[in-house]
């Protein structure tokens, strides 16, 4: 088999024939496999890279056979799903993850191995961690061109219009990414987890928050059986748009794959939920935590005591582990071996497999390994099911280079906090728990991390705006007394009319204008006021949820009538729902660090 298709060239990785010179900084040309390092006389490409088109040979060894097929990719970027897509198959000339397409331990001249590098800090849901970022590594590594045409013939895409509210990612405004795990039984030795017809389920659900400053991220797992009300969704058929009539209340799991619903529905479904717009979703099945978890080398968890579940089919030692493969699907699978034995203690233990998948991707031993990097891109990308927006991989390595800037040690896994469903004899299903809930959710529409080093830097902004804070403290005007003009820069549409109706039919300020909208969009909302207005601002900032940092007090004093000016800005989103959000998460709120490796109990 030639370099292209990753096979050996007499016992050569394609990969290591282009390798890192630290005495250069470029990438050099090694033909000898027994030579450690490339010499100075070796000629350098004059890029410092791979030549384009990442071949390991000289162009003169390449052949016609080596490019994937015109019609092929084109036909491949095209697809689209009418039902909850199944799990690509692999090329025939391809070997599988751990078998041909990654070198064994051991295997190869031990010369041709760069020695390991110090680690860095830096179930179907880990596809941000394990496969996007997979892009970013192969982005760096000698050809990544010639593997972009293969990656992207891998790739599944769906139509999800404008579900999420959003137009799509943007690097200078924080990302939301829906993470969405089915557990239909699709890919090579899965149907004998049973219920094998099932056109699948919402199974795992993490929303992604990527900061806009890129210094932190939560990932919020969405228990499957929160009763919720799942809004009408227009859903792509293949033949056409159909809209799915919706249910008032429901199991969180059934917005996919049941009443031909896709994942178009599971994102109106959460955005209605958390009233935050979702930029993007990535959809994987049971194969994806296998084939990932083997690509990387296998992923170190711990269990506090010995653990042999014949139902997920995980058995462990007490302590450490390196699992792949079926024990890395069992594992994060279990609901029998940890906790309560109930969804809510899946949940934790694979936001502890998540943490570890990231430590691990961070890690030398992933990074320095160009046959580890090629199998994690290619596992990742036939795993995956995107949507449009994101469907090739230019766009993915864009999206995968904003993630990869946040530190494991500013990444928080945390539930949406539930209470067992009131209405219910034998508990079965769960409800939004009402006091903790809405203040997470506000957290994460307000862009304020969950994790201690940015609270702490927080806890210095907030010590540096106490001056500012004071304005907030004193008395109070009636609301019937506050005057105020609304102008709307917020980019929602009618954001200025649905506040005034708010403040005048729900709060009783019936002194309040609509002025249209603002000269152009602001990325904060700002509350203009004169110091004889002072305790009218203090009134509107207590009923919109308005931060001290959007009070602008002006010099002089305003006339008996004239009005205060708000003007909403970019972090407005719905009328009655407060522009900030609490400084830290309410007490009692299951919460994972990234960084931090967590024994299951």
């Amino acid at each position: 088999m030639d370099a292209h298709s990753r096979g050996r060239a007499e016992d050569i990785d394609p990969a290591d024939q282009w390798v890192l010179n630290p005495q250069t900084g470029n990438y050099e040309l090694r033909l000898d496999p027994s030579s450690a390092q490339p010499t100075p006389s070796v000629q350098a490409h004059p890029s410092g890279a791979a030549p384009r088109g990442g071949s390991a040979h000289p162009p003169a060894q390449r052949t016609a056979s080596d490019a994937p097929d015109a019609a092929d990719r084109s036909a491949a970027s095209g697809r689209r799903a009418a039902e909850v897509p199944g799990q690509r198959r692999r090329r025939a000339a391809e070997p599988a993850a751990g078998e041909g397409g990654r070198r064994a331990a051991g295997q190869g001249p031990a010369s041709r191995r760069r020695p390991k590098q110090k680690k860095s800090r830096g179930r179907k849901a880990l596809m941000w961690t394990g496969g996007v970022t997979a892009f970013v590594l192969v982005g760096t590594a000698a050809g990544y061109y010639y593997v972009k045409g293969r990656l992207d013939d891998n790739i599944t895409t769906y139509d999800v219009g404008n579900a999420g509210g959003s137009s799509g990612f943007k690097k200078d405004q924080a990302i939301n990414i829906l993470v969405i795990g089915t557990d239909k039984r699709t890919g090579s030795g899965n149907t004998g987890y049973g219920d094998r017809n099932s056109p699948g389920h919402a199974d795992t659900t993490i929303l992604l928050h990527v900061s806009k400053d890129r210094t932190n991220a939560t990932a919020l797992s969405i228990p499957r059986d929160l009763k919720t009300q799942i809004p009408d969704c227009t859903v792509d058929t293949g033949e056409g748009k159909r809209v799915i009539p919706g249910q008032v209340s429901a199991r969180f799991n059934e917005s996919l794959g049941q009443a031909e619903r896709g994942p178009d529905c599971t994102m109106a479904t959460v955005r209605k939920l958390t009233g935050v717009p979702i930029d993007h979703f990535m959809m994987v099945d049971f194969n994806a935590v296998k084939t990932l978890s083997t690509a990387v080398g296998g992923v170190e968890v711990c269990v506090e005591k010995d653990v042999d579940d014949k139902k997920s089919g995980l058995k462990l030692p007490a302590g450490t582990s390196v699992i792949e493969g079926e024990q890395a699907l069992a594992f994060v699978r279990t609901r029998q071996a940890f906790g309560l034995k109930s969804d809510l203690s899946r949940i934790q233990t694979q936001q502890q497999f998540m943490g570890a998948m990231i430590r691990k991707m961070k890690s030398g031993d992933t990074l320095t390994d160009p046959g580890k990097l090629w199998d994690l891109a290619n596992a990742a990308t036939q795993a995956l099911t995107v949507d449009t927006g994101i469907g090739s991989v230019d766009r993915l390595t864009e999206l995968a280079q904003e993630l990869a800037k946040v530190d494991p040690e500013n990444i928080s896994f945390v539930t949406l906090p539930v209470v067992d469903n009131p209405n219910e004899t034998v508990k079965a299903t769960v409800v939004l728990d009402e006091a903790r809930a809405p203040q997470l959710l506000s957290m994460l529409r307000n862009d304020i991390s969950l994790t201690e080093v940015k609270k702490k830097e927080q806890d210095a902004k907030n010590a540096q705006a106490k001056a500012q804070n004071a304005l907030l403290e004193g008395p109070r005007a009636e609301a019937g007394r506050v005057r105020v003009d609304v102008y709307n820069g917020s980019g929602v549409r009618g954001g200025a009319q649905s506040t005034i109706s708010w403040l005048q039919n729900e709060q009783g300020v019936r002194l309040s204008t609509n002025k249209a909208n603002a000269p152009a969009d602001i990325p904060k909302t700002t509350l203009e006021f004169a110091p004889n207005q002072i305790e009218q601002a203090r009134k509107l900032a207590d009923l919109m949820g308005l931060p001290a940092s959007a009070l602008k007090q002006g010099t002089a004093e305003a006339g008996e009538r004239e009005p205060m000016v708000l003007t909403l800005g970019q972090d407005f989103t719905a009328a009655g729902v407060p522009i900030t959000g609490p400084a830290k998460a309410p007490e009692g709120v299951q919460k994972v660090e990234a960084d931090k490796q967590v024994c299951a109990k």
